[in-house]
């Protein structure tokens, strides 16, 4: 697991660029955008993007359907099974200590 993103949900994506101010680095209308954060990506999720309701690390694994196999073997908990997106194949999973997280796969 390599983290990539720390994902926001924001209720609207224009508003949320123009306060984090950082530069953009890519955007899917009003449903995605990652910010340059300086060695991490901030990543803005749309309303039609949320797939958590609070702030959450992302973390770019090579196949989700493995990393959630391994992860859930050692006491994660599965928020929401492994589904495509637009981008990428993503699962939300949380931690032994209740902490919500990603899992997403480029497509």
């Amino acid at each position: 697991m390599k983290l990539g993103n720390v994902l926001i949900p924001v209720a609207n994506l224009d508003e949320a660029i123009a306060f984090y101010g950082l530069p953009v680095k890519f955007r899917d209308g009003d449903r995605f955008a990652a910010l340059d954060g300086g060695g991490v990506t901030v990543a803005l999720a749309g309303p039609a993007e949320h797939v958590t309701a609070s702030v959450a690390p992302s973390y770019k694994v090579d196949d989700v359907a493995d990393a959630v196999r391994e992860l859930t073997a050692r006491g994660g908990e599965v928020v929401r099974e492994p589904e495509k997106g637009p981008h990428e194949i993503r699962a939300v999973l949380r931690d032994p200590s209740g902490n919500v997280f990603v899992l997403y796969q480029p497509l």
